[in-house]
């Protein structure tokens, strides 16, 4: 039996019309398996294909990973209003500092994209940049499936990834620049990535101000 509410007789019908239980459409999730998962072969397939994309006509390494980044900026700007409308309406609120902004994106994002949190979040210790933060993946899924020939062992694709945080960044009104860095450590985590997120000066000047008040 449907859940929507019939229109009263004599009524006409504007807008749209919302379940009685509350829950619309961008409630339920794209995928209506079991576990609600994307086959890692069939994302590896599609990422690939992504980066091939990506890798047209490029002059170097910093061309490509500005160009995942791109690809991806556009896709944290819709996740942050989409997770956040799943929220109880009590707290659908946008985060109101820079700390509570990264948690948000270190659990519920990751959570969201990887099935898990990402595995550190840390602050810059240098006492010269106040406005940068490390999100820490120790085994990025979009980099599983890659295969990088040794003239581009610097490249990261995970560069896509800091898109979207980016755009997590810029659609909660915390602009920053997030890019993604290789710092493997041996055998255990080779593929460990730091993604560094540096807010704008003005940003932090305001989180400091909302601190003291």
């Amino acid at each position: 039996m449907s859940n929507i509410q019939p229109a009263a007789q004599g009524t006409k019908e504007t807008g749209l019309r919302v379940p009685s239980n509350g829950k619309t459409i961008y409630h339920r999730p794209l995928n209506r398996t079991k576990t609600a998962e994307l086959s890692q072969a069939s994302f590896a397939y599609l990422f690939s294909e992504m980066v091939t994309y990506a890798q047209r006509k490029v002059k170097g390494i910093q061309e490509l990973e500005q160009r995942l980044n791109e690809q991806g900026h556009p896709i944290g700007l819709k996740l942050l209003d989409l997770l956040l409308y799943r929220e109880p309406p009590r707290s659908q609120l946008r985060p109101l500092s820079i700390i509570s902004l990264l948690h948000f994106i270190k659990q519920n994002v990751w959570q969201h994209l990887f099935g898990r949190q990402a595995d550190r979040l840390e602050k810059s210790n240098n006492p010269d940049t106040p406005d940068e933060y490390m999100i820490i993946d120790n085994e990025p899924l979009v980099n599983q499936y890659i295969s990088v020939p040794r003239e581009m062992s610097q490249l990261n694709c995970a560069a896509f990834v800091a898109g979207v945080v980016e755009g997590v960044c810029d659609g909660a009104d915390f602009p920053a620049r997030v890019t993604a860095h290789t710092v493997g450590e041996g055998d255990m985590w080779p593929g460990k990535t730091v993604f560094l997120v540096k807010f704008r000066s003005e940003v932090v000047e305001r989180d400091g101000l909302l601190a003291k008040s």
